[in-house]
């Protein structure tokens, strides 16, 4: 969906779909900061124990996997350049 891409906050999405991609955000990008707190707002949400588990392992792996292939200097697929310039 466009809309998630340009901005999912302002996306007609759910809010328990915001809180998840707000926590997939901060994992990726400032991992160090992640609190208690951030699985509450998950949970409040409906998010189970199992379901915030599953998430972070995706989250994380798309993480890797990325690192890794820009450490080797793998190129992007010309597909999702366009798609997503800043994957």
């Amino acid at each position: 969906m466009r809309a998630v891409q340009e901005d999912y906050r302002k996306a007609p999405i759910s809010g328990r779909e915001k809180a998840l991609l707000d926590y997939a955000i901060k994992l990726s990008r400032t991992p160090w900061k992640m609190r208690r707190e951030d699985l509450e707002v998950l949970r409040s949400h409906g998010f189970q124990d199992e379901d915030i588990s599953e998430a972070v392992q995706v989250i994380s792996y798309f993480n890797y996997i990325n690192r890794v292939a820009d450490a080797l200097g793998i190129e992007k697929d010309p597909h999702l350049q366009r798609d997503f310039p800043d994957a």
